[in-house]
């Protein structure tokens, strides 16, 4: 895929952080919340950056935010949004969660994508990362389709794309990781 820009950047902010019991994009990690530290690394590489959340306290980064079409339909319903609402026809997607993702990482990601892919995604530890990838704008109507029939969990819809897994090295694992709970703050905190 060609590093020419002609991608919509969307950063996943919409999730409920359960087990985390405060808003994730919001944690701050040296002195930056996780948000902008995704926001810093995706510019770069995209012509737009969409923040797809319902929570209006988003709307300080300056960046456009859009809600959810379908409510409470966890990350395939930000999918779903984000991918709608694109201008562009590849659409860089990231979770708000993952606060050591880096230039390294995307750049792997982009330079290594499959045209042919409708989603060309980052394996880390052997698991795919569906929310570090670049989806096909196309791929929303399928993924409105699992929606409609009550389906929310991202990784059945991607069995039905055509899918390309792109690894990265074990020295790049914690870049991509989640950070879900308080403890694993805690922990990215010490070790960082």
């Amino acid at each position: 895929m060609s590093t020419q820009k002609h991608i919509t950047g969307i950063i996943l902010s919409g999730g409920k952080s359960s087990r985390m019991g405060s808003d994730k994009a919001l944690l701050t990690l040296d002195n930056s919340t996780f948000i902008e530290r995704v926001i810093g690394v995706m510019k770069p590489f995209v012509d737009d950056v969409l923040i797809i959340s319902d929570n209006p306290v988003h709307d300080k980064f300056n960046i456009r935010r859009e809600e959810d079409f379908i409510k409470d339909s966890g990350p395939l319903g930000g999918l779903l949004t984000g991918l709608y609402r694109s201008k562009n026809q590849n659409v860089l997607v990231l979770s708000c969660d993952i606060p050591l993702i880096s230039e390294e990482i995307i750049t792997t990601l982009i330079n290594n994508a499959d045209e042919d892919a409708e989603v060309n995604l980052i394996e880390s530890k052997g698991k795919t990362m569906p929310l570090i990838a670049i989806y096909k704008k196309s791929c929303w109507y399928q993924i409105y389709k699992f929606l409609m029939n009550d389906e929310r969990r991202v990784r059945v819809a991607l069995n039905s794309l055509k899918t390309n897994a792109i690894k990265i090295d074990d020295m790049q694992d914690k870049l991509v990781q989640n950070i879900n709970t308080k403890d694993e703050f805690e922990a990215l905190k010490t070790c960082k």
